[in-house]
């Protein structure tokens, strides 16, 4: 009988999933896999009620272009250089696919990216017959993570093809300075690098607004973006790359859009279009900073209880995640008890993953984080 490749064979459910499953099997309140509590922005919900029954067919691979002009227009950059995907992770699995993969000497091409490392970059670089190469940040109990640009600079050898870089980073919440992004575009420059800059999160932050990678290098950054993150809809499926510029209708853009229809062939055209018609409504009303503020105050909730409980805290600077240490909880029995988290060693590969580490999601409603908080003050007065 035939055998499966040693790739599909290796292939496992995904933490998420699984912690997913486990919450539901055991009743659990979900800290674990990213999904908002909140339903997605009446605006949105009423620009897919219009667009249903009306664009129902096909769109073209890239995009249909109201929606390739309205993200175009969001991030500053023309929507000819904009391919519109299912979701995040296919447009992620997209530029694997045209940026880097196996040389004609029998080598590898190598991917440098960021460890704790979101989990699907891994998996996507070794299916591209690309090398993944993590590099780990640091992490301070008293000053939280930080990144080693001297490691970043040492990671890179003659086969390094890529840099994949994500800010607000996930899962540790930092949001890289202008001067850490440059010294990044330096370094690409000089070895002749194509920068994935993962921004899924770009409108979830807490301090400064984070500096887009295409802003200092426009010339060999692909940004990454996602409706479902911006306006509470992760089920939707509607992510986009915005490209290096070029001529409309050639170039990179059209090249990786050609890849790009080898896939799902096109995003759902009814959601399509009611991103297009949702995202200049969502930055003319003020609605990023009403869900910045709102996450904010949940952040707040759910650190605070965390400290009470005896755990380290780490808060972000951008995602709705914060990671924690507490030296008695492990994420696969604390659901057992109740409350789904996401293990920190998940994150890490290539390294070892800092001893009781947590990634735990805020994006859940009030109601469910102090459900979970009094849960865990229960697991606290009897160690797990």
């Amino acid at each position: 009988m035939p055998q499966l490749l040693p790739r599909a064979r290796a292939s496992q459910e995904s933490v998420f999933a699984r912690m997913s499953r486990l919450a539901a099997q055991y009743g659990a309140v979900n800290l674990g896999q990213g999904f908002p509590a909140d339903a997605p922005p009446a605006f949105l919900l009423d620009a897919a009620r219009r667009a249903v029954g009306t664009l129902d067919q096909y769109s073209p691979p890239a995009g249909l272009p109201a929606l390739r002009d309205a993200i175009g227009a969001d991030l500053g950059v023309n929507g000819a250089d904009v391919i519109v995907t299912c979701g995040a992770t296919e447009a992620l699995n997209v530029l694997a696919l045209a940026l880097y993969g196996p040389r004609d000497d029998g080598s590898r091409d190598e991917v440098l990216m960021l460890e704790p490392v979101f989990d699907v970059y891994l998996p996507q670089a070794r299916l591209a017959g690309a090398t993944p190469v993590t590099v780990p940040m640091t992490l301070d109990l008293a000053g939280g993570w930080s990144l080693d640009l001297e490691a970043l600079r040492a990671a890179v050898t003659p086969r390094t093809r890529a840099l994949l870089l994500n800010s607000p980073y996930n899962p540790t919440g930092t949001v890289f300075s202008r001067e850490e992004l440059t010294e990044i575009v330096a370094l690409a420059r000089e070895h002749d690098l194509w920068i994935i800059s993962d921004e899924v999160y770009d409108e979830l932050y807490f301090g400064e607004k984070p500096v887009p990678m295409r802003e200092l290098a426009p010339e060999r950054t692909f940004t990454v973006g996602s409706a479902g993150k911006r306006l509470e809809a992760t089920g939707w499926r509607v992510g986009w790359i915005a490209c290096p510029p070029g001529q409309t209708g050639q170039g990179v853009a059209a090249n990786v859009a050609g890849v790009r229809q080898q896939g799902s062939f096109c995003a759902p055209t009814p959601l399509q279009a009611a991103v297009a018609a949702a995202l200049p409504v969502a930055r003319a009303g003020g609605y990023y900073e009403g869900l910045r503020a709102e996450y904010r105050a949940r952040q707040d909730l759910l650190a605070e209880g965390l400290r009470g409980l005896g755990a380290t805290v780490f808060l972000p600077q951008g995602t709705y995640f914060l990671t924690a240490i507490h030296p008695e909880w492990r994420a696969e029995t604390l659901v057992q008890r109740g409350v789904a988290v996401i293990p920190g060693e998940a994150f890490y590969a290539q390294h070892p993953a800092p001893e009781g580490l947590l990634r735990v999601a805020f994006c859940k409603s009030r109601d469910e984080i102090a459900q979970a908080l009094e849960r865990l003050s229960v697991v606290a007065t009897t160690p797990v």
